[in-house]
């Protein structure tokens, strides 16, 4: 056999070795787009799609507008934890709004009440700020960062994600605590909760088990059905792209 022929039917072969060693079964799929984001390894936000009807939410009380827009900016976010936090804030105070997810295991950990801020509204919250001193809570997505000990107790810190949104926060000093407002004796009292300073506050009784569950990295996302807010969001833009 002529060297020129002989090289080339080795080249072959070789390709053939090298392709079924990169591609088991010799799959001929395309690869992911390259824009596609896993969660910590956990696969994509569409991956938790399900969970919506797995852990009846809906019958919990969150739409499913803030649960599909808080797995888009998951996505884009990648935290540290599988661990998703949403406040719907559509709802009023009166209700249970927050809700603490498990990606991993695909449990809700925590169902239960969260204030507002006291300039944002009474009952329902309305308005939203970015300013130091405007006492309003401020929409979009957050990543949870260390505890300490202040006047409230155990306080986790928040960093916001959203230049011009609520990229103002650590600033501003809006943590998570315990408060003794967030109860239901507040709410036969007043039909409502108590407010805070802007602040994302809960019970006494479950700040310290929610705090030490999303502490370190994991997403949080204050929702409201805000016009401004929702055309605004990178994070929203579309499912995968990179924020």
């Amino acid at each position: 056999m002529p060297i020129k022929s002989l090289f080339i039917r080795h080249f072959s072969l070789l390709s053939l070795v090298c392709f079924f060693s990169f591609n088991p079964a010799g799959s001929t799929h395309a690869l992911p787009k390259a824009k596609t984001r896993s969660i910590n390894g956990l696969g994509t936000g569409s991956a938790y799609a399900s969970l919506y009807d797995t852990l009846s939410l809906q019958q919990a009380g969150l739409q499913r507008a803030p649960f599909d827009l808080a797995l888009r900016g998951l996505t884009k976010i990648n935290p540290t934890r599988p661990v998703l936090s949403i406040v719907d804030l559509s709802q009023p105070s009166s209700h249970k709004r927050l809700y603490v997810i498990d990606l991993r295991s695909r449990k809700l950990l925590f169902h239960t009440y969260v204030s507002h801020g006291r300039n944002s509204g009474q009952l329902m919250a309305g308005q939203f700020s970015n300013e130091p001193s405007s006492f309003q809570s401020s929409l979009g997505f957050y990543r949870t960062l260390g505890t300490y000990q202040g006047k409230h107790g155990l306080s986790l810190q928040l960093q916001g994600l959203e230049r011009g949104i609520n990229d103002r926060a650590f600033d501003r000093a809006i943590v998570m605590h315990g408060a003794d407002y967030v109860c239901e004796d507040f709410i036969r009292q007043t039909g409502r909760l108590g407010r805070s300073q802007g602040c994302p506050a809960v019970s006494n009784v479950l700040s310290k088990p929610i705090i030490e569950t999303v502490k370190g990295g994991t997403c949080l996302f204050i929702y409201a059905p805000n016009p401004q807010y929702l055309a605004k969001s990178r994070y929203l833009v579309s499912p995968y792209t990179s924020g």
